[in-house]
């Protein structure tokens, strides 16, 4: 399924887009205004950026934090380093490895929460802003046909942003 978003000022604009598109033969279900008084961002499913960035974080840290008990062992067991002579040797060794998973969780939780937050949002976070401001989504869902004729009716009301987007499948 293709998708096509308008961002409009106000609601007046949004409801005389709605209708005009719906007056050239758009069916109304294949239309949704996202505002205030209408659908929300989660509602229609736009992405959370910040939902994006903890599932990053948990899956790294899936991976990171076994991975830096494992180095921090091996360092330890390597570098000979007596540095908590209180815990013994196998303490040490221990300690090591609770300090190298600490060191896989910092990294899971600086590069994959701030890189999922960055970087994972795509355009989501840019829509969300603006509806944060007060402004209105048109999201027309459609064939190439259909989108093309959404766009030219569209353009009259003069968007902010009209962008067209591709479903990926897989």
């Amino acid at each position: 399924m293709n998708y096509l978003i308008a961002v409009l000022p106000d609601r007046i604009q949004a409801e005389a887009a709605s209708v005009a598109l719906e007056k050239e033969g758009i069916p109304t279900d294949r239309i949704t205004i996202l505002g205030r008084g209408y659908k929300s961002a989660d509602e229609f499913g736009l992405i959370d950026p910040n939902e994006q960035a903890a599932k990053q974080a948990k899956l790294m840290a899936f991976w990171l934090v076994p991975f830096g008990f494992a180095s921090g062992v091996a360092f330890s067991v390597l570098s000979g380093l007596d540095t908590f002579a209180w815990a013994g040797e196998i303490g040490n060794h221990v300690i090591g490895g609770l300090l190298g998973a600490v060191a896989g969780g910092m990294g899971s939780l600086f590069a994959g929460g701030g890189a999922g937050l960055v970087f994972g949002s795509g355009d989501a976070l840019p829509y969300r802003n603006r509806l944060n401001a007060g402004k209105y989504l048109i999201v027309v869902k459609g064939t190439d046909g259909t989108l093309r004729q959404a766009t030219s009716i569209l353009r009259r009301f003069e968007p902010e942003n009209i962008q067209g987007y591709a479903e990926t499948t897989g």
